[in-house]
């Protein structure tokens, strides 16, 4: 994920926006869907319950992209069965696995390149350990969404954003041992493609609409004008 490629972030977010039947207003869905494809993810990983209808359908329109893989983990046969049902035919552009997150993204998942975790699991920092903790070849995005009103001790000492989006979504990038030479993760810097990327958030004085921009620079964080 060297670089942003704004072509396939522009498409899966209007893929998402047309595959999730949404209104006016952008979903938090067609976020990560634009996240995930603008960095050309090859692996993607969401976790969650049931309801992850809109989130996984962001990151099929982002698969759609990059000819990726999306894996949704669930904790319960019964949530998987129940997603399948709710996501109807886009249910075979995805990989189902039943099992405990923590080992899988731990050990079968290592490589994923962008993952999702729905921060209402009551177990979701734990997910973040598994992740920060398993010595990772190359870099991975975590997306947190849910994430309003959640004291989240686990995320917030690894430098994440949290950016208004749907009920909040929390952004961060975890460093590789290709980046920093010793395996250790970074705590923040570049949420996107390339370590010199971050994201500008702009507020339009006039109509109070936030928009976001991810650009390169050297050294700079997540500002707001």
């Amino acid at each position: 994920m060297a670089y942003w490629l704004t072509e396939k972030a522009t498409d899966a977010y209007l893929k998402s926006r047309k595959m999730g039947n949404m209104g006016n207003e952008p979903d938090v869905a067609e976020f990560i869907s634009a996240i995930a494809a603008g960095n050309n993810a090859q692996l993607m990983v969401v976790v969650g319950a049931a309801s992850t209808r809109s989130t996984t359908l962001g990151l099929v329109a982002a698969a759609e992209q990059t000819g990726g893989r999306v894996i949704s983990i669930f904790t319960k046969t019964e949530e998987l069965q129940s997603s399948k049902q709710a996501l109807g035919s886009e249910a075979n552009r995805v990989d189902f696995v039943v099992g405990d997150a923590q080992s899988l993204l731990r050990d079968n998942y290592r490589n994923a390149d962008l993952v999702v975790i729905d921060c209402n699991l009551e177990h979701h920092e734990q997910i973040l350990g598994a992740i920060k903790g398993n010595g990772r070849e190359k870099s991975t995005i975590v997306l947190g969404y849910n994430a309003h009103w959640r004291d989240s001790w686990e995320w917030s000492r690894s430098n994440s954003r949290l950016l208004p989006i749907g009920e909040g979504l929390l952004l961060m990038r975890i460093a590789g041992k290709d980046e920093n030479g010793g395996g250790k993760h970074s705590r923040g810097g570049s949420y996107g493609g390339s370590k010199k990327s971050n994201w500008i958030v702009k507020v339009d004085d006039c109509t109070g609409e936030e928009h976001f921009f991810k650009v390169k620079s050297a050294g700079r964080r997540v500002g707001k004008t």
